[in-house]
């Protein structure tokens, strides 16, 4: 059993949780709770920690059998931990890597393609909305959030591990990558001529999605094959990026029939 916090696995766990570049580096994430490890590809899973308590719990017997794990005294776990409220179990994963041509695959791709989105809140919620509504990869800007922060992890609730991506360098260049392949763009702004409902996703379309405070710059909306706007009511001037990104999928979602 791991007793201290100068325990090197337990200090690589704590730096696995706080750096990009650590995570960049050993080309691993922490992925916590039961069902988080629950649904990640055995393949990918390098290693297992529990919680001394929850090992002992007879209630964890079958999720625990034939697998290999360290166990961990409770107050160490706590610390190794990037939640409140520890469930008891967490494991390092390898990070997936996707080419281009994975994501932008298929007869019919349905893409998002995020430009610096800073909340990785955000960005979690929109992988796993967007595997709901049946985007098949996601496109992100180099500055936009890292989708291995333990926030953004825990907000996809496994999508991770099923939602191609592909992190570009500059999205000019996807834009034309876009182009090549037949897929249209869409982009949510508020200087859309038509509302997104009168606008036809049944093809290969990709939706552009702007900064929460800025919107999407002008050298990419300028680039887009069309503008859309969400319709507001009130005083209201737009929609948080992950509520308008889930508002355009779903509406693709109802399009393509995949609702019905």
């Amino acid at each position: 059993m791991i007793t201290s916090s100068s325990n090197a696995q337990v200090k690589n766990v704590i730096l696995l949780n706080k750096k990009a570049r650590a995570r960049r580096q050993q080309g691993l994430f922490i992925a916590e709770g039961i069902k988080m490890f629950q649904e990640a590809p055995r393949e990918w899973v390098e290693k297992i920690y529990v919680s001394e308590s929850f090992a002992a719990d007879p209630e964890h017997a079958a999720l625990l059998a034939d697998i290999s794990y360290e166990t961990v005294e409770d107050r160490i776990f706590a610390q190794m931990s990037d939640t409140q409220t520890p469930q008891g179990i967490l494991c390092a994963v390898k990070i997936p890597s996707y080419t281009p041509a994975e994501v932008l695959s298929g007869d019919r791709p349905l893409l998002l393609v995020l430009e610096d989105l800073q909340d990785p809140g955000n960005v979690g919620t929109i992988l796993r909305t967007g595997e709901g509504a049946g985007v098949t990869g996601v496109i992100l800007s180099r500055n936009t959030a890292d989708l291995f922060n333990p926030k953004t992890i825990r907000s996809t609730m496994g999508s991770i591990y099923r939602m191609p991506f592909y992190r570009a360098d500059d999205l000019g260049e996807v834009m034309d990558m876009l182009s090549r392949r037949g897929i249209r763009t869409c982009a949510a702004h508020l200087r859309g001529e038509h509302s997104y409902t009168q606008e036809d996703y049944c093809k290969p379309c990709a939706f552009l999605i702007g900064n929460e405070g800025n919107g999407l710059s002008d050298r990419l909306s300028e680039r887009a094959d069309r503008l859309v706007r969400i319709p507001m009511a009130g005083k209201v001037e737009s929609l948080n990026a992950a509520i308008a990104s889930a508002v355009l999928m779903y509406e693709a979602n109802r399009q393509r029939g995949a609702g019905r």
